[in-house]
């Protein structure tokens, strides 16, 4: 009998501290989309986040909230913290930040054989979208007429029809149209390559959380991780992007597994803009020095035609 009573305890305990072994974060994010969304719509921030937490055997959900409401939630450790936030200073009097893992690159876009690059704003409309929180940077100026739509479609189409002179969309936005509707783009758009203005996009948690260091260390191993096998790109359904794997400050190009057979690098997107300088690309956790070097059976894999097709988030010109 006592045998079998050191055995239950054992087994016990064994299965007690399996049960507690992984730890369990509430995250809380607004709707953003294409970065963070309700939970049938594709969210790109949400799914690197949780994707790179599972591989480190931690469990995370993301209630969807009003912005002011998850700031409060995770001050008052209501939530642990925020898949999608930008870095300040008075956030991070409470809050621990990982390396960034993208970045937000706002551009200008207008009508074809406009200037874009620097242009004088004043007088002009420039379409923005209500309720994102786009600092005093862009608003404050008060010699420009802001009209404010409800997406980023409603204003590519005040732009296509005059009621805007200009707008404002994520860069990311852009690279799918130039995917996907490439002729469209050309055609009727001109983008601005510098953009307009850019914030850093990080994970971040309240330090009061239980081994908040380890987590946020154990996070940032993730997503190199990720970026290195292809995964990141499959979350962003972009075949080809751009990053410093190896922070040495100069950027690889970084294949999916749908490699496109050409090279053209001006195709990668930029996970981060002021990484300009490129060498080598990445193909399933291997490095190659140069397009060459990457074996001829990769390049023979020809995809399917996807500027007939409709983007996977966000703009599409209906002409």
């Amino acid at each position: 009998m006592r045998n079998y009573f050191i055995k239950g305890l054992l087994f016990f305990l064994f299965t007690a501290n399996f049960v507690t072994s992984a730890q369990e974060l509430k995250l809380a994010s607004d709707i953003w989309p294409p970065f963070t969304n309700s939970e049938k719509e594709k969210s790109i921030a949400l799914e690197i986040v949780h994707q790179a937490l599972s591989q480190s055997n931690i469990d995370s959900k993301t209630s969807i909230l009003k912005f002011k409401d998850v700031i409060e939630g995770i001050e008052s450790n209501a939530f642990d913290g925020s898949a999608a936030l930008w870095k300040t200073a008075e956030r991070e009097k409470t809050m621990l930040f990982s390396d960034p893992y993208l970045q937000n690159q706002l551009v200008l876009v207008a009508n074809k054989n406009t200037n874009v690059e620097n242009p004088n704003l004043e007088g002009k409309k420039l379409g923005l979208i209500k309720g994102y929180a786009y600092g005093d940077e862009i608003t404050a100026n008060k010699k420009i007429e802001f009209v404010f739509s409800k997406d980023n479609q409603e204003n590519l189409e005040k732009l296509l029809s005059g009621e805007i002179d200009y707008f404002l969309v994520d860069n990311l936005l852009i690279q799918y149209m130039l995917e996907y509707q490439v002729n469209d783009v050309n055609k009727y758009l001109e983008i601005a390559q510098k953009p307009y203005s850019k914030k850093s996009l990080h994970f971040a948690i309240n330090k009061k959380v239980p081994n908040a260091e380890k987590i946020m260390a154990d996070f940032n191993t993730q997503i190199k991780k990720m970026m290195m096998d292809g995964s990141y790109n499959d979350i962003m359904q972009l075949d080809r992007i751009k990053m410093d794997v190896d922070n040495d400050g100069v950027s690889e190009i970084i294949l999916s597994s749908n490699l496109i057979v050409e090279q053209n690098s001006n195709r990668s997107y930029s996970l981060f803009y002021d990484q300009t300088k490129t060498e080598g690309f990445y193909f399933n956790n291997k490095h190659y020095p140069d397009w060459e070097s990457v074996p001829a059976q990769y390049k023979n894999n020809i995809p399917a035609q996807k500027n007939t097709l409709a983007p996977p988030i966000g703009l599409q010109i209906k002409i």
